[in-house]
């Protein structure tokens, strides 16, 4: 039975080699064993190095092949890039069995060639776990890492100590290269350590918690900024336990501060309603009156979000103004590189004058974390700020906006286009399509695709987060919000 013996827990290039090498000697998963250097098998016998021996990449010599099998290098097959792609996610998961499933997939690719779409399939849905895995500790990890401040001969540098969930480091150390191009740091973890000398990004072995730096004064300030910018209204205990595993807490200044926050949120959300709200000013409630009044191609274009929240509030473009509570402006950062349309506000969206706090933004909140996109950097907004509805006894029942209602409302979704400067914009459904692309754009056919909009920002259709609640059938809901994850993952690497 041959061994193959990889350099280490990340060896992508070896176990490639290797099992290329395997498989075209007709090598069955079943009889291949993998193991790492340093964490053999006691009872394998210890396979020569690829420099020592005719095997190659560290596969020790199997039996003689059957005689109608190609000897390694003759022949050849290949592979669809997708299986590369989820084979160099998988290779860092944590598990052992990886190896072995991956070649496995290799095997079956050959009689299968369109195993790759076969979403079922218990490998191929073995393997996207993983993937989805290792994808969710790359995004914790650029979440979670924090830098303290250190004295060294060369000067003032920054350490930080972390345990990723899977063996992510090397492959996420240059994010932070790039965000802190002029900053000299060290990434510590157990597995591997990089560290970034403002010219080379360097990796060395893994480093003992005892190494982890101790606390320094910046962390008053990111603790004051933490607590300052907690919203106690939107607290989802649950959903922050979540994105937030306590596993990273030790790790984290601002964690000392949770149990206090969370039980204050109860009592500091009621101080907010019972708050009054604060006024814009005279100038600008003025210029939004004026501008609610004319029509869309005369009134003077807002030019803060400001100016086109008050102007929401007071506008009469069309008739829904008379049976909603309030207009419902979109939030987010001003200068936000990918902006989010949604159709209309919902009940829990007229009542709270935000937008995707109800249900339907539940889900939308939930597909963010898992496709890594945060929401605090992004423009949520609609394509009508108003809720359209009709009663049934005391419930306001959701109904959808005609073409003129969008039109009519089109006037503020451009100017929140035209001040924040997105790069990519997500339109969530076909309301919002319309809104969007200025045409029908049915959402089945135009996933999946980058279409070039007038203002150079590129624009994506993908369904909407209440569409996936009023699917019946669970496998199907469970399906559309894999396929809206993906979506909002094919968008946030537009933005890059």
């Amino acid at each position: 039975m041959p061994v193959v013996r990889l350099d280490h827990e990340t060896d992508f290039d070896g176990w490639r080699a290797a099992a290329r090498s395997l498989r075209q000697q007709g090598v069955e998963p079943q009889h291949v064993v993998w193991t790492v250097d340093g964490a053999t098998d006691l009872f394998s016998p210890a396979p020569p190095r690829a420099d020592e021996g005719s095997a190659p990449s560290g596969v020790s010599e199997p039996a003689p092949p059957p005689a109608s099998l190609s000897p390694p290098g003759e022949g050849g097959f290949r592979v669809p890039k997708p299986f590369v792609d989820l084979a160099g996610q998988v290779i860092r998961h944590r598990s052992d069995e990886r190896f072995d499933l991956l070649y496995r997939l290799l095997w079956r690719l050959q009689e299968t060639p369109e195993l790759m779409h076969l979403l079922s399939d218990a490998d191929i849905s073995r393997a996207g776990h993983f993937a989805r895995d290792v994808s969710r500790a790359v995004h914790k990890m650029k979440a979670f890492v924090r830098f303290r401040l250190v004295q060294d001969a060369d000067g003032e540098a920054y350490v930080a100590w972390f345990e990723p969930a899977h063996r992510v480091t090397e492959a996420t150390a240059p994010f932070f290269m790039k965000r802190f191009a002029n900053m000299r740091f060290s990434i510590l973890t157990p597995d591997v350590c990089v560290h970034w000398d403002l010219n080379t990004l360097a990796a060395t072995p893994g480093a003992d918690p005892a190494d982890a730096p101790r606390e320094d004064a910046l962390e008053d300030y990111w603790k004051t900024y933490y607590a300052s910018t907690f919203n106690p209204a939107r607290l989802k205990v649950a959903v922050m336990r979540k994105e937030m595993p306590k596993r990273y807490w030790r790790n984290l200044p601002e964690a000392a501060l949770i149990p206090d926050l969370i039980a204050q949120a109860e009592a500091r959300t009621s101080d907010m309603v019972r708050a009054a709200p604060t006024e814009p000013s005279r100038r600008v409630v003025k210029a939004a009156v004026r501008n609610s009044r004319d029509a869309p191609w005369d009134g003077q274009a807002p030019t803060s979000l400001e100016e086109i929240a008050a102007g929401v509030d007071h506008c009469r473009r069309c008739d829904l103004w008379r049976d909603a509570t309030r207009g419902v402006p979109g939030e987010g950062p001003r200068r936000a590189k990918l902006m989010f349309v949604g159709e209309q506000p919902g009940d829990r969206e007229d009542l709270a004058g935000l937008p995707f706090v109800g249900p339907a933004g539940q889900v939308f909140d939930r597909a963010l974390a898992a496709a890594g996109v945060p929401r605090a950097e992004t423009w949520v907004t609609n394509a009508v700020k108003h809720f359209k509805h009709e009663l049934a006894g005391k419930r306001r029942i959701h109904k959808t906006p005609n073409a003129g209602e969008v039109a009519a409302c089109r006037w503020w979704l451009d100017a929140e286009r035209r001040i924040v400067r997105p790069r990519v914009i997500v339109a969530l459904g076909a309301t919002a399509g319309l809104a969007v692309f200025g045409k029908p754009t049915p959402v089945a056919t135009s996933r999946g695709e980058a279409f070039q909009l007038p203002d150079q920002a590129r624009g994506v259709v993908t369904w909407h987060p209440a569409f996936l609640l009023r699917l019946p059938d669970e496998k199907a809901r469970t399906q559309a919000y894999d396929a809206f994850v993906e979506d909002l993952k094919f968008a946030w690497r537009l933005v890059a």
